[in-house]
């Protein structure tokens, strides 16, 4: 059982943490962030050829040589990739707060994925969990960096170090 539930995101991936306290607080530093799962968005590891049929968005050759621009609607395709991913995302929250008996999340991530969460957690959150947000790219802080940054902004409690 864990009362926090941190999850990092970015366009890439999405990083789970439950906190953990020590098992012997006289002799070990706690709590401890303790990383339980990871997410990648499956688009980002596309290259544009890829996704898209033709890199280029835009412009299309027509008879005599002359270029015609069009909207292809590619910035509404990747929205909706990233929708996607941030349904999954949501999903996995939702499974790990009842697996873990979380009952605070704390949410960070870009500030346009940070939307499309609160969008998408909102009919899924349960009633009983508090939702702490911070809008910042952390993923790539270790586990011990990211528990510092969050507890400095007192979204989690400090670090306790034991000294010996």
């Amino acid at each position: 059982m864990s009362e926090f539930l941190v999850v990092v995101v970015n366009r890439t991936k999405a990083r789970f943490f439950t906190l953990e306290k020590a098992q012997v607080p006289e002799y070990e530093s706690g709590p401890n962030l303790s990383e339980r799962k990871e997410l990648l968005n499956p688009t980002q590891d596309f290259a544009g050829k890829d996704l898209w049929s033709n890199v280029k968005t835009g412009r299309n050759k027509g008879s005599g040589g002359q270029a015609h621009a069009y909207d292809d609607h590619r910035q509404s395709h990747l929205i909706e990739f990233e929708r996607r991913f941030a349904q999954a995302i949501a999903d996995e929250i939702v499974h790990l707060s009842q697996q873990y008996h979380a009952r605070r999340l704390v949410l960070v991530a870009e500030p346009q994925i940070l939307g499309l969460l609160r969008e998408t957690l909102a009919p899924q959150l349960l009633k009983d969990l508090k939702v702490q947000e911070l809008a910042k790219d952390l993923c790539h802080l270790k586990p011990l960096e990211l528990h510092k940054h969050l507890a400095a902004k007192e979204l989690l409690p400090a670090r306790q170090n034991v000294s010996g």
